[in-house]
């Protein structure tokens, strides 16, 4: 068994490259179709005005519009597909970066509506107390405004009247932090390159 094989070679082939087209991976191709099929979907759920801030292509807008107005039926899974097969043939990278800044500020009005909430409460369950500590914090509040409003808050909910300097106490608080937002911003350091010689 242990004959040996000679093996002749053609060497008229040897001059000649053979190539082969490199197929993509077919399971990689059905991931990212489906990540962008969850994309038309998580977009379809967008309310209009961020929908609009996207700048999609036109004719993706109007998909997703008609999307959104779908039922979860068989026609609205045909119109995702076809929104990711046009996610597809383009670059969705700008896209996706500007979705992700609408999510990181729905985030961050989220996270400011209950900071808001926070010190509207601890305003009215703790009065002055809660107050002195709020104008140490942030000291553009409006002293006296607040007091009058923390005042009325407390008489209406003892006469059982709607809260409204309650929510007016709110809507001060929700000002105040954007406006600190916005001054925080205008202040941050801009770094100079001239700097480091």
């Amino acid at each position: 068994m242990n004959e040996e094989f000679a093996y002749e070679y053609d060497d008229d082939y040897d001059d000649e490259v053979e190539y082969y087209a490199v197929r993509p991976n077919k399971t990689q191709l059905k991931k990212d179709i489906a990540a962008l099929f969850a994309l038309g979907e998580e977009l379809s759920e967008l309310p209009a005005t961020q929908l609009q801030a996207l700048e999609l292509p036109e004719n993706i807008h109007k998909a997703l519009a008609e999307v959104a107005a779908m039922p979860h039926k068989g026609a609205r899974k045909r119109q995702l597909k076809f929104i990711a097969g046009q996610f597809y043939k383009m670059d969705i990278q700008p896209y996706l970066e500007k979705l992700a800044h609408l999510r990181n500020q729905s985030a961050h009005a989220v996270r400011e509506h209950h900071i808001a909430e926070r010190w509207r409460d601890r305003l009215l369950t703790e009065g002055n107390t809660a107050l002195t500590e709020l104008l140490d914090e942030h000291p553009h509040a409006d002293r006296q405004q607040l007091r009058q409003l923390i005042r009325n808050a407390q008489k209406e909910k003892e006469t059982g009247k709607p809260p409204k300097s309650s929510r007016l106490i709110y809507r001060n608080l929700k000002q105040l932090f954007q406006l600190e937002d916005e001054t925080d911003l205008d202040e941050e350091p801009v770094e100079d390159e001239d700097s480091e010689d």
